[in-house]
């Protein structure tokens, strides 16, 4: 896979497409389908909702194939193409919204939201379930979906409890990772849930026994490299943006993950005010949030977040603001480190 880092660009990256196909769904900006490129993946397509989010995926990636329609409708066409059931991976990360641990959680469960411009009204929390339906239908080699990790917490471990369930009906064996992106070369803090399905016939010969009950493929996804503070990316002698006065009275509250907000949350942490700390990675990007420079007062450049989201700096976000591109997105550093894992570990065998 060779040495991967989180300064780079699409125009100089050496994609060789020699380890198999893979499919996104939820594909949002390609932040998992740029991690595929990078480990030798050939992404051929995606599936998206958002009509503006699938126009910067085409601009950037150009796939084979694009689907523009909710996942409902698209795991029952009837004419998929051949190739998307000929898969190495399928790859997905449902919308989260609803185990964030800065949203309503519990509340909204079971309730039909609607976020963007031409997107449908959908139940968010049986998003994945969806796409366990599309891997039972195409039947790919390996299933990876990322998601929020709210999804670990309190009532909603009752999900990871059905997801085990369905892909085990769909024929894979299924484990989950909580991983962190500061311990993965990636300049920020995000801790994310990568689920990695493997179909039984794949996986039966690398079977681990766990315990007296239990078997599942081994998978070692225990990552511990340097953590990348935000003063080793952070650019010198460049303009900024001020800082909004009206964020002014939450300054001395603020620390690198966020402020109290009394009127809006009950006094709870609410992340949408954050320092950006020389001295430790950057806390995780959301499409939202504001990230200050600590001694300055002055807002991160576009360039600084895509660095810590380890997205390319040639990326096109055509109209849509660079910072909600990235925080809907997954960084690609990660993605690629993790699928390394699995193609050694899994694949290669």
């Amino acid at each position: 896979m060779g040495n991967l880092h989180y300064n780079w660009m699409l125009k100089k990256a050496n994609f060789t497409k020699d380890k198999g196909k893979v499919f996104s769904c939820f594909s949002c900006g390609g932040g998992s389908t740029m991690g595929y490129k990078l480990a030798g993946y050939d992404v051929i397509g995606c599936n998206e909702i958002d009509p503006k989010m699938m126009e910067v995926y085409i601009k950037n990636h150009k796939p084979k194939y694009s689907f523009l329609m909710p996942i409902q409708e698209f795991k029952n066409l009837p004419d998929l193409p051949e190739d998307l059931f000929d898969l190495e991976i399928l790859d997905g990360s449902p919308p989260c919204s609803s185990f964030s641990t800065g949203g309503n959680r519990e509340k909204d469960w079971g309730k039909e939201k609607k976020f963007k411009e031409g997107q449908a009204k959908q139940v968010l929390d049986i998003l994945f379930f969806d796409f366990i339906d599309l891997a039972k239908r195409l039947q790919p080699k390996i299933v990876i979906a990322e998601n929020v990790e709210g999804l670990m917490l309190g009532k909603a471990k009752k999900y990871v409890i059905k997801i085990y369930e369905e892909f085990e009906k769909a024929g894979y064996y299924c484990q989950h990772f909580l991983l962190d992106g500061s311990k993965m070369g990636v300049p920020q803090e995000r801790k994310r849930v990568f689920f990695v399905a493997v179909r039984k016939d794949i996986g039966v010969n690398l079977l681990e026994v766990k315990d007296m009950f239990t078997e599942n493929v081994k998978i070692d996804m225990d990552f511990n490299e340097p953590a990348i503070n935000f003063g080793q990316i952070q650019q010198k002698k460049v303009k900024r943006e001020a800082l909004s006065l009206g964020y002014g009275k939450y300054w001395d509250k603020a620390d690198w993950r966020g402020v109290y907000d009394e009127r809006s949350r009950g006094g709870k942490k609410f992340g949408f005010f954050r320092k950006a700390l020389k001295n430790r990675p950057l806390a995780t990007i959301m499409g939202g949030n504001v990230f200050a420079i600590e001694e300055k007062k002055e807002l991160l450049t576009t360039k600084e977040l895509s660095l810590c989201q380890t997205f390319p700096l040639d990326y096109d976000f055509l109209d849509l603001k660079p910072q909600y591109v990235l925080g809907m997105s997954v960084p690609p550093l990660m993605t690629a480190k993790v699928i390394d894992r699995v193609y050694n570990q899994i694949l290669k065998k």
